[in-house]
């Protein structure tokens, strides 16, 4: 293997050359006031590059030292990063290829760069790759590491065996170890870029696609997410948190006074607790877990009040306390503890971990912590959103796909009447309340109508359910727990029945979807991201209900999932002209940024146009994106055309 240090850039452009195929990959090492915390070097906020490595053809390599603490750097630093940067890393006829690209993208933009397509991320080509007959590589089977091994046969040494207990910026950038394990990532990236492709293009060619025009982007927006962070309000924080605390606190004292001593833990599930409910109070089992054990969850305690407020009047107010007491534990725990936990010391943010191949539909997930799960406003006595703000000057923007999954169904089922309603710009929710309820359009509409509200949230509950499969039992447990309606089996099933006669092409859809998918075992997205379902075939009615569910789930799903990360492609291509423009977080079909206030407009048109330009050909439902801001997350503002 040709593995050279490079401390020239003359040298470093004549290795380039004239390449369009470009693979890299950073070496990274915390600054003097953060060398005791051990993940700073992961934290473009705390660390440097310390090192850059690239590889043109396979089996060669140049490592660029830049700040060694021993050994020769190269020459002026900032010069030569500024001058990959242009030539490189902004330059639209070069594919810069990276393993795990977020986190360069991330290191990149430190300095200001939002690294441009086309460009490819390894890591999320493996997981778009086979492991299996029917299952794709995990992010856990995706290391760079692991790969090598694996598809080459190559044992590449561990960061760890390399700097044995030191940051890389204290190895001697002209030891042979160091050059040759710098050397490795960027050489066995490439590797791995080529011999992905021939393995989309031979089995799998739309994987290749997804992976350059869709996931990669996706991986440069999740570094530039995870750099800027989100501004907490620690001061809010600690306030709710003590007044959560007392909140438990009366609500504990409130369930001792009806139970006596039995201790009911942090979330009211202990064994002692449901001894008590079904053992002393011999209350019935309506639900039980895997085990055929009591269930203890929320549905099981909604079932018990329910049957208590009937049967046992007198138990009816401990279950309305005990799910109170959950509801601030979970609050607690999971959105005042665990986000305080996350703060970061250097930015006073929290930085969460976005993954776009989080889920098998192609939705992005995220962890540490897992803002996806942020409560909206509807159902959150605290106000978590409002932990969330914009520094002084500067404003929170969201924007908000309106409706893409039921748009992306009218786009796959063809029915003329639910097309007719988006072309028009009409209220899809009220279509369906005059579909399920027989009634004509402009009485469906009317607020002021009796029933209104009831019809529309049933209404809502169908369209959101229907396009994947919705049973009776179904729609009846989604009003009771979502939209708290008892509405008796018979009415759902008259409900399910009128949906299907009045858009009867759905009904068509979802059978031939369901067969083909039965035929082929897997379904896919518009654009080709495949799931495989062996379930399908399955005589258990149970395994193979859940597969059909994803049968029809998966392309809509999915397909708006493609389509909001086609729209981070357009984004970033615009984000140079723009550096002031911040993206911060991705929620479902929401994204939200940080910028000056006196930009919100501006940047509010460029992110609409990026979202609701034409996602594919084919593509026929108009696309509208919703766009709010506000200087607090939870009190964000519409804005309109005209205000």
């Amino acid at each position: 293997m040709e593995y050279k240090c490079v401390t020239d850039l003359a040298k470093l452009q004549d290795y380039l050359g004239g390449a369009r195929l470009v693979a890299f990959d950073f070496e990274t090492a915390p600054r003097e006031e953060y060398r005791r915390d051990e993940k700073a070097a992961l934290d473009a906020h705390k660390a440097d590059i310390a090192g850059v490595s690239f590889s043109v053809s396979e089996g060669t390599a140049v490592y660029v030292p830049l700040r060694h603490k021993t050994g020769r750097n190269a020459g002026s630093p900032d010069k030569i990063m500024q001058w990959l940067a242009k030539s490189v890393f902004e330059n639209k006829e070069i594919v810069k290829i990276a393993h795990n690209l977020s986190f360069e993208a991330m290191f990149l933009y430190a300095l200001g760069v939002v690294l441009q397509p086309p460009c490819y991320d390894t890591i999320a080509a493996a997981q778009m790759t086979l492991k299996s007959n029917t299952a794709f590589r995990t992010l856990s089977d995706s290391g760079l590491k692991t790969l090598a091994q694996e598809l080459f046969g190559e044992e590449l040494p561990g960061f760890e065996m390399v700097t044995a207990g030191r940051y890389f910026d204290e190895l001697d950038p002209q030891a042979e170890e160091t050059v040759r394990y710098a050397c490795a990532d960027s050489d066995f990236t490439l590797r791995l870029y080529h011999l992905f492709n021939s393995w989309f293009d031979r089995y799998l060619p739309k994987h290749r696609f997804i992976v350059e025009k869709l996931e990669s982007p996706a991986a440069v927006y999740c570094g530039l997410m995870k750099h800027n962070g989100l501004l907490a309000d620690k001061e809010l924080m600690l306030k709710k948190q003590a007044e959560a605390d007392a909140k438990l606190a009366e609500l504990r004292d409130n369930i001792a006074f009806m139970i006596g001593d039995v201790n009911i833990g942090a979330n009211a599930s202990t064994s002692a607790f449901k001894k008590y409910l079904y053992g002393d109070l011999k209350l019935p089992v309506f639900k039980t877990t895997a085990k055929y054990q009591e269930a203890m969850d929320d549905d099981a305690m909604i079932l018990l009040s329910e049957w208590c407020r009937e049967n046992r009047p007198e138990l009816a107010a401990l279950f309305e306390l005990v799910q109170e007491y959950r509801r601030w534990g979970k609050i607690k725990s999971t959105y005042i503890d665990g986000y305080l936990e996350h703060i970061n010391s250097a930015t006073g943010r929290i930085h969460p971990d976005m993954f776009p191949l989080g889920t098998e539909t192609g939705r992005f997930a995220a962890r540490n912590p897992n803002l996806q799960n942020c409560p909206r406003k509807d159902n959150d006595p605290v106000g978590v959103r409002n932990f969330f703000i914009a520094p002084k000057g500067k404003a929170l923007l969201s924007l908000d796909f309106s409706q893409i999954e039921l748009r992306v169904g009218a786009f796959y089922c063809r029915d003329g009447r639910m097309l007719e309603t988006y072309r028009n710009n009409g209220d899809i929710h009220a279509q369906t309340t005059s579909v399920i309820y027989r009634i004509p359009f402009e009485h469906a509409a009317d607020k002021s109508a009796e029933h209104y509200k009831e019809r529309r949230a049933i209404a809502k509950n169908c369209n959101f359910g229907v396009f994947y499969g919705l049973f009776p039992k179904g729609l009846q447990r989604n009003l009771k727990f979502k939209a708290g309606l008892d509405t008796p089996l018979s009415e759902c099933e008259r409900i399910i029945a009128y949906l299907k006669a009045g858009y009867p092409r759905l009904v068509q859809w979802q059978e031939e979807t369901k067969k083909r998918a039965a035929s082929r075992r897997y379904t896919e997205t518009w654009l080709g991201r495949r799931r495989y379902l062996p379930d399908i075939a399955s005589s258990d009615w149970g395994k193979k209900s859940f597969a059909e569910r994803c049968a029809l789930n998966t392309p809509i799903q999915g397909t708006a999932a493609d389509i909001l990360k086609l729209s981070l492609g357009r984004i970033i291509e615009g984000l140079p002209q723009r550096l002031w423009l911040r993206p911060v977080l991705q929620i479902h079909d929401e994204l939200v940024f940080e910028l000056p206030e006196d930009k919100v407009r501006e940047a509010a048109s460029f992110i609409k146009a990026c979202m609701e330009e034409r996602p594919f050909e084919e593509f026929d439902v108009p696309i509208a994106a919703e766009a709010a801001a506000g200087e607090r997350f939870g009190e964000l503002k519409e804005i309109t055309e005209e205000g």
